[in-house]
């Protein structure tokens, strides 16, 4: 009986080792075998993964908002100018490329306001001449999309000898 018993469980391990293992009794059982029990695990990770990168990205959209207000604070308690291109020539936006410039100046004469732009430019700040509806030239500098990045260009081109104290920021939207 012994020799029964031992012909039995090598035939059954015999089995196993051919059919393929633990796979073959889980499929007989309609459980998922090992190579679906793995592809289920790469879904889930993926999916993860991504959720994840979802997440990330709303933090940084929640963090740019967050850092955009407290500069409109600071705008604000500081008693800074924001203003929009509704004062613009034309009325409405202007055809200038970003959202906000840092305004060095506005002058009455073309020439005035090229010759500022010009210093500007020399100290390695890039410049644009806007005109506006009331036929003033204002200089705008250090354009950006960024309402934080333009603030602190702000608060840097006000240590600089040809930037005037009441420069302000221009919001193109």
């Amino acid at each position: 009986m012994n020799m029964k018993k031992i012909l039995i469980i090598t035939a059954l391990a015999a089995a196993v080792c051919l059919l393929g293992g633990c796979d073959f009794f889980r499929s007989l059982a309609g459980r998922p075998t090992s190579k679906q029990i793995r592809a289920k695990q790469e879904r889930i990770e993926l999916a993860e993964r991504l959720h994840q990168q979802r997440l990330d990205s709303l933090k940084q959209v929640q963090k740019q908002i967050s850092d955009s207000l407290a500069i409109l604070d600071s705008l604000r308690t500081a008693k800074e100018s924001l203003i929009s291109t509704r004062q613009l020539a034309g009325g409405g936006k202007y055809d200038i490329p970003y959202r906000y410039y840092v305004m060095i100046g506005s002058f009455s004469s073309k020439d005035n306001a090229t010759r500022q732009a010009a210093r500007a430019q020399e100290a390695g700040y890039p410049a644009t001449l806007i005109p506006f509806r009331n036929g003033f030239t204002a200089v705008g500098c250090c354009p950006s999309d960024d309402l934080t990045e333009v603030y602190a260009s702000l608060q840097k081109l006000r240590a600089e000898e040809f930037c005037p104290a009441d420069a302000w920021i221009l919001n193109n939207e």
